[in-house]
């Protein structure tokens, strides 16, 4: 599996779209806000720049995008009135993998920009929008071109599929069953792709320039742990099952496995000071509920059933890798079966994405 050509969320504005099933990384987002928010006024505070680079790397399409970047602008265009400094100006990259939809994004551009304009009122500076195709692996800007770099629930996601997983058949993503190469396995791809990502973005980011990153991660030190693996396990008792009824091929079963790993607080921290290229300003932890539209008020019927709720969302995620290894005539009924398994365990027991959020400054 190329992970470069087929990673990518769901696009448009579809029922099963990243824009119609986000709402959960959204509140993510808001969750984190006081970290991004401090970070972001610190930045500005340290040099009153004319002008601010901010590049959000993994944006995919749909609301979010637009969301964080208001947010950064409507602190910053906040402190400068304070003390009475000239606004400056935004040059802000929008960044993913070529498969993104990009053009749900810039279709919607125009709109954002008006909308913008009248929440900040006269005096703000312009803002110029840039896409960005290509992995984050990898350098995708001039040295000492940024200001700050912000990355919300992509960086779990891996370059490639680790090497060396033959062993973990019938799981699709590290589990209670995998054996423990496989467990190691896809620390060292982590550790690869993270060490990397840092020494890219290092080159990338003037002197004091900041970073915050948020993947889902864990709080225990088993990287098989229910906390971080059981929604992915969940998806393998659904394609287990089809496997059974004959409706998919055990080789395409045994082949297929997620490329992600959901990292520890500790890991992170880890990485960070080996390669070292940054301080670690904050290092926090937060949860969130499988279920996005959980205390929402005001659902139909539909959005009331939990099930729904979170395959909808995971389908907007996963769907582009699933079709790809096993064509796109099992998606409809995979994510059936797997609404129907997510229904039953979200109604017995409390489930939640746990975040690791970390602010860093360039040293």
């Amino acid at each position: 599996m190329e992970v470069v050509q087929v990673l990518h969320m769901n696009g448009g504005v579809g029922e099963t779209s990243y824009a119609k099933n986000s709402l959960l990384q959204q509140k993510v987002i808001t969750m984190t806000k006081p970290i991004t928010e401090d970070a972001i006024t610190k930045l500005y505070c340290s040099k009153y720049p004319d002008e601010i680079a901010i590049a959000d790397l993994g944006c995919s399409s749909g609301p979010n995008t637009f969301f964080l970047v208001s947010e950064l602008l409507k602190v910053v265009d906040s402190v400068r009135q304070k003390i009475g400094q000239k606004s400056p100006e935004y040059q802000v990259f929008l960044n993913d993998l070529p498969g993104n939809d990009f053009n749900t994004i810039f279709r919607s551009l125009s709109d954002f920009q008006n909308k913008l304009r009248k929440q900040l009122g006269p005096g703000n500076g312009p803002c110029f929008f840039t896409g960005v195709p290509g992995s984050f692996y990898g350098r995708l800007f001039r040295k000492n071109s940024l200001h700050f770099v912000h990355s919300s629930y992509s960086l779990h996601w891996l370059s490639q599929v680790p090497q060396g997983l033959e062993s973990n058949k019938r799981n699709i993503y590290m589990a209670s069953t995998s054996p423990p190469d496989v467990l190691k396995a896809y620390y060292v791809q982590f550790q690869k792709n993270f060490s990397l990502f840092l020494k890219c973005r290092s080159e990338e980011l003037v002197d004091g320039g900041r970073m915050v990153l948020t993947l889902i991660g864990r709080r225990s030190d088993d990287p098989s742990s229910k906390e971080c693996c059981y929604f992915w396990e969940l998806l393998a008792i659904a394609l287990g099952d089809m496997l059974v009824e004959g409706l998919i091929e055990e080789e395409k079963l045994n082949s297929f496995n997620i490329p992600m790993y959901t990292p520890s607080p500790a890991e992170v921290k880890y990485e960070v000071v080996k390669e070292g290229s940054f301080n670690i300003d904050r290092l926090e932890v937060t949860e969130v509920n499988w279920n996005a539209y959980q205390d929402e008020p005001d659902l139909s019927d539909a959005f009331k059933d939990g099930g729904y709720n979170v395959a909808k969302c995971i389908r907007a995620v996963a769907e582009p890798l699933l079709a790809s290894h096993f064509g796109e005539g099992i998606l409809d009924e995979v994510f059936r079966r797997y609404r129907e398994i997510i229904s039953d365990r979200v109604s017995k027991e409390k489930n939640e994405f746990v975040n690791v959020t970390v602010s860093l400054i360039k040293a």
